[in-house]
C-alpha cells in the first residue's frame, strides 16, 4: 500500500491531467481551504530560487559515506563516468559528481513542490523502510516500500480500483528491489515519462532515470542524508508556495472589495 498523511494514493488525486489544470488545489498546510492556482514560471529563470545548493557539500556527503560503491567487479557500464578511482576492490564516486547532480535533483523536487505535484518514495529497503514512509509523511507526500504489484503506474485504474491521477515525480532512494534487481517502478515510470529522481549505486544503470544522483544507497546514515535533503527541499517549495498563494488571495480580496465600492458608489449616484 502507498501511505500518506492526505490519505489514500488513489483518492487524493484527480481523473486527469486536464481536469487538474482547471481545479483548483488544496494544501496540506491549510487542510480544508480550497485555493486557486498560481503562476510560477518566473521560478524557472532563476539558477538556485530556493538556496537548495547550499544544503549539500562533497564534505557533507563524505561524511554520510555516500563515496562507497560496490565491488569493482560489478560496476555497471553507465557509472564509470561518476567514478573517481577504485580502491581495494571497491569503487569509490567522485562526490564532486555526486554533489553536483544532488543539487540538481533537489531543485527539481522543490519545483514539484512549489506546483503541488505529487511526488512518491519508491524504495525496497525494509531496515529503512520507516525512515522513508516516515519522511514522506512529514513532506505531506507518498511513499511505497513494499513489494511493488505490477501495473501501480501503468495500470493504475485497477490496481488501485478507482480513477487516480499519476505522481508527478518518483524519488528513488535505491533503485534496487528485494530481489537485487532494478525496482519496477523504474520502467513503469519510464513507460509513462513521469520524471524520476534516484540514489544511483555502482552496481546499477542509470539509463532510464531523469535525474540519477550517484552515491551509496545501503549504509543507514546515506539514505538518512537523503530523505532529511529532499524533506527540506519539498518543504521550502511548498513554503513558498503558500506564501504566493497569500499574497495571491489578498490580491483578489483588493479587488473584490473595490468591485464593491465600485457598485455602491453606482448605486449611491
Amino acid at each position: 500500500m502507498i501511505h500518506s498523511v492526505r490519505g489514500c494514493f488513489a483518492s487524493a488525486v484527480e481523473t486527469s491531467t486536464a481536469a487538474a489544470n482547471e481545479e483548483t488545489s488544496s494544501f496540506a498546510d491549510t487542510e480544508g481551504t480550497v485555493l486557486q492556482d498560481i503562476e510560477v514560471d518566473d521560478t524557472l529563470n532563476h539558477k538556485d530560487f530556493f538556496g537548495v545548493r547550499k544544503l549539500c557539500t562533497p564534505q557533507l556527503l563524505f561524511e554520510h559515506k555516500v563515496h562507497y560503491g560496490h565491488k569493482a567487479t560489478a560496476l555497471d557500464p553507465g557509472m564509470k563516468q561518476f567514478v573517481y578511482g577504485i580502491r581495494s576492490n571497491q569503487v569509490i564516486f567522485d562526490l564532486d559528481i555526486s554533489n553536483y547532480h544532488m543539487q540538481e535533483a533537489l531543485n527539481i523536487a522543490a519545483h514539484i513542490a512549489l506546483r503541488d505535484g505529487i511526488i512518491l518514495f519508491v524504495a525496497r529497503l525494509p531496515h529503512c523502510a520507516n525512515l522513508i514512509e516516515s519522511t514522506a509523511k512529514e513532506c505531506g507526500e507518498f511513499a511505497h516500500t513494499r513489494t511493488w504489484r505490477m501495473g501501480t503506474l501503468t495500470d493504475i485504474k485497477s490496481v488501485q480500483k478507482m480513477e487516480c491521477r499519476t505522481p508527478d515525480l518518483v524519488i528513488f532512494p535505491s533503485t534496487q528491489s528485494e530481489f537485487g534487481k532494478e525496482h519496477p517502478a523504474v520502467h513503469e515510470a519510464a513507460k509513462l515519462n513521469i520524471p524520476t529522481i534516484a540514489i544511483v549505486d555502482s552496481n546499477c544503470c542509470p539509463d532510464m532515470i531523469t535525474y540519477p544522483v550517484p552515491g551509496n544507497d545501503d549504509t543507514p546514515s546515506a539514505i538518512q542524508l537523503y530523505c532529511d535533503l529532499f524533506k527540506e527541499a519539498i518543504a521550502r517549495g511548498k513554503k513558498e508556495r503558500v506564501k504566493r498563494v497569500a499574497l495571491l488571495e489578498q490580491e483578489i480580496a483588493t479587488e473584490e472589495q473595490q468591485r464593491q465600492s465600485k457598485l455602491s458608489w453606482k448605486v449611491v449616484k
